[in-house]
């Protein structure tokens, strides 16, 4: 028989709640339901249903008066088609930020274009027109477009690059996956994320927004077999639609986003009230203030990742180097061009995506800024 007093004297140690570096929330089964019994009744299942045209006509309506929006199956592929859709010269280089997530590059690459790695502002982590500019004096072949990159969410300075467009000639695509909330403006063709780690997410999709009405059509003809209005194949292309269950997720989620919005603001402010003890760590400039994204990458002291990130692994509280050590250091882009990236690796050692989320609770933020607080004394 067991001792209660020995058992008293021992307790078993139980070990501790992993906290995830990320917890998607997409539209429960409730919200999705009503749209999923319009699919039933309508029995049109993609090519453009009902529910598709009405979530693409209200993430239009996001944008200024005349934008026009092509879905496709993931952000990835939007990219790509959009700038298939360019015209570009095969094999001519497109200027992207190496510190960016890999996808910018591959979709570059599948678009039978070379990408050119330029470095990154040191303050908000983007490219800058005045790097591009100095990269069309020394780079090896005709640059003929630019990839910018929203930073995790954050918006660049659009007036900057509407102003490139026009000085230098050179097509200009923002790649604003992690955006959504940001994203209102569709003069620069602006590509958007709809996976589930996003604040708008539906498990898989993209959306292209421009107000080139030209450009839109040539990217959705890309998306369905090179049709347009027949069976007719005109243009070499590819079957990259939503369907009407993907659509539906996304009208729930769109029905839910301005109570989303103000949970993930919500969550923010939170995690920004327990660091501000730390004033090793720094949070992205308006993040969690003027604007909201799906995670939280902080910059910490120069060199401490590694370290630091060990740490938290050991108290069970898990992190993410969402952009790894930028694009260049990955060995499928090995052979690319590249200019000078010092400021790209620097961050690479000094940027970590802590643990968020949309429901993440005082308890766990507090845990969180506790162990970073030990991690930093200890590095």
């Amino acid at each position: 028989m067991s001792d209660p007093i020995a058992a008293e004297h021992h307790p078993i140690e139980f070990a501790r709640r992993v906290i995830p570096a990320a917890r998607p929330r997409l539209p429960d089964a409730d919200a999705v339901l009503p749209y999923l019994r319009r699919i039933d009744a309508a029995r049109s299942y993609s090519n453009f249903g009902p529910l598709l045209t009405e979530f693409e006509s209200r993430l239009a309506s996001r944008f200024e008066p005349g934008s026009k929006v092509v879905t496709c199956v993931n952000g990835t592929q939007a990219l790509t088609l959009t700038l298939n859709a360019l015209d570009l010269a095969k094999g001519s280089l497109v200027a992207i930020p190496s510190y960016t997530f890999v996808a910018t590059a591959h979709a570059v690459i599948a678009a039978g274009l070379t990408p050119l790695f330029l470095d990154v502002d040191p303050n908000d982590w983007m490219l800058r027109p005045e790097t591009v500019r100095d990269a069309l004096a020394w780079a090896p072949a005709p640059v003929s477009a630019v990839v910018v990159v929203a930073a995790f969410g954050a918006m660049p300075n659009l007036e900057a690059w509407k102003a490139l467009r026009e000085d230098a000639g050179l097509p200009v695509v923002l790649d604003a996956a992690a955006a959504f909330d940001q994203a209102h403006a569709a003069e620069i063709p602006t590509v958007i994320s709809l996976h589930a780690t996003k604040v708008l997410g539906i498990g898989e999709g993209g959306f292209l927004a421009t107000t080139d009405a030209d450009l839109a059509t040539r990217v959705r003809q890309s998306t369905t077999f090179g049709f347009r209005g027949s069976r007719l194949s005109d243009i070499a292309a590819t079957n990259a639609k939503l369907s009407e269950y993907a659509a539906a997720v996304g009208l729930a989620a769109l029905d839910s986003w301005e109570t989303d919005r103000l949970q993930f603001l919500r969550a923010a402010l939170l995690m920004k009230a327990a660091m501000t003890f730390l004033p090793d760590v720094q949070f992205q400039p308006g993040w969690g203030d003027r604007w909201v994204t799906s995670v939280c990458s902080v910059r910490l002291p120069n060199g401490s990742v590694d370290a630091v990130e060990h740490r938290l692994q050991d108290q069970d509280i898990h992190t993410r180097r969402w952009w790894d050590r930028g694009c260049h250091l990955n060995p499928a882009f090995a052979e690319y061009p590249r200019g000078d990236l010092s400021v790209t690796e620097t961050l690479s050692r000094s940027v970590l995506g802590l643990p968020f989320a949309i429901d993440m609770d005082g308890d766990d933020i507090s845990r969180v800024a506790a162990a970073l607080n030990l991690a930093l004394a200890g590095r």
